[in-house]
């Protein structure tokens, strides 16, 4: 039996498994034409020439999609999350609130205590709420890592607790490893192009239930079809019946929309666990640049950077944030062949008008017709600012808000963010 496992995919996920395997892995990888060794004596191999009869392990970078060469051939499929916390020697009855409850089997193939996991997943959110989870956590020794950027092979595997954002995609790969906590945040149509469809995308966010175990928590938004769990499960459809269960008081919280929901959802958490609702700290939490940013240009304008918002659900969001007065809306990118229609319907009423830029340009000329909304066709960013700099007033607002992903036209949603922002600060 091999030693090391077969790696699909030459990405961070991967990399950081064989690195911390002391490299000599096996990686098969798309981009990759013919065979070499890097730097760390690791074979790459193109994708064609993996063989599932000289492997008796795979262990898969989240993004390879079910129907990929590589994930059909595959005989001994693990997630990340499988191979670091699924692979269970020995299981100890304890409190839930313990947090060293297992014994694993580590990815080295050396033996450790099992971390308290609490995965946080949903279509938006995820990283904000992993980060505020995390700030609240963090004097009790938790880190966090998942797809927010750290590599599981990258965690402290003496940490008591490990917060993990978890992509539908890590989800759909998992089928041993489970939370000892589960929140999922709302979920609208996102990655259907992946998933092929919305059902099968909700039922690979709801995929950690079905192993999780009596005592554990789920925390799920209301109306979804739960499947069968030995997990303790609250539905929850509002802040209001957030702050009821769990005895919480939002005005105590320096946050508004989502993103009060997403603290409300941490504190829930903290007080499930330690019975504790520390406010103060949690107000002292700063997000990410790129998710409803504010910035003021040379005249005192406000303009928003929301690039982060690369689906619906997101830009539904801050449209509602900025609902009381006119929005210029920047839309535009790849949107994963998500129906935009309700991102439409929330927008009839408003004080809005719509600049359309990136690949789904004409689509959304389209939509914003059938729903007599304002629209000026602009194709790229650039041309956006500069329209929108020719008519914003300083009781309006210039919100970039794309509801698609940035691949079309810029590296990353980051790029397309910081790009938005050099063209604001440079305006006279």
């Amino acid at each position: 039996m091999q030693s090391k496992p077969t790696l699909f995919g030459y990405g961070l996920t991967t990399k950081a498994i064989a690195k911390k395997l002391g490299g000599g892995c096996t990686f098969f990888d798309d981009k990759c034409k013919e065979t070499y060794v890097d730097k760390n004596n690791n074979t790459i191999k193109p994708s064609k020439e993996f063989n599932p009869d000289e492997s008796s392990l795979e262990v898969t970078t989240p993004s390879l999609p079910p129907k990929h060469p590589l994930i059909q051939k595959a005989k001994h499929l693990l997630s990340e999350y499988d191979y670091f916390l699924g692979r269970v020697l020995c299981h100890h009855n304890t409190k839930n609130t313990d947090t060293s409850t297992q014994t694993v089997l580590s990815g080295d193939n050396t033996l450790h205590k099992m971390p308290f996991t609490i995965w946080i997943s949903g279509t938006n959110g995820k990283t904000t709420t992993t980060q505020m989870l995390t700030h609240l956590l963090e004097q009790r020794g938790a880190v966090s890592g998942g797809n927010i950027g750290t590599p599981l092979a990258e965690l402290d595997e003496e940490a008591p607790i490990w917060v993990l954002e978890s992509s539908s995609f890590a989800l759909h790969h998992t089928h041993v490893a489970s939370p000892n906590i589960y929140l999922l945040l709302p979920i609208t149509p996102d990655h259907i192009d992946w998933h092929g469809t919305f059902e099968a995308y909700a039922a690979d966010k709801l995929r950690p239930l079905r192993t999780m175990k009596e005592g554990e928590l789920a925390l799920i938004p209301k109306g979804l079809d739960i499947p069968q769990t030995d997990a303790y499960v609250v539905e929850y459809d509002s802040d209001a019946f957030l702050c009821k269960y769990f005895d919480l008081d939002a005005s105590n919280l320096n946050y508004k929309g989502a993103f009060l929901q997403d603290a409300l959802l941490s504190l829930a958490i903290t007080k499930v666990l330690f019975d504790e609702t520390d406010y103060d700290l949690l107000n002292t939490f700063r997000r990410d640049a790129h998710r409803q940013e504010e910035l003021k240009d040379a005249q005192g304008r406000l303009w928003v950077n929301d690039s982060k918002a690369t689906n619906l659900d997101a830009s539904i969001q801050a449209v509602k944030g900025y609902a009381d007065t006119h929005i210029h809306l920047i839309l535009g990118g790849d949107d994963k062949g998500a129906d935009l229609t309700p991102l439409f319907e929330q927008m009839q009423g408003l004080n809005l008008t719509l600049y359309t830029i990136g690949k789904n340009n004409d689509t959304l000329l389209a939509l914003a017709k059938v729903h007599h909304i304002q629209a000026i066709s602009c194709h790229d960013l650039q041309n956006a600012v500069t329209r929108i700099d020719k008519q914003l007033s300083l009781k309006d607002v210039a919100l970039l808000s794309p509801a698609a992903a940035s691949f079309d036209q810029f590296n990353s949603y980051k790029h397309r963010g910081e790009i938005f922002t050099k063209l604001v600060k440079s305006l006279k």
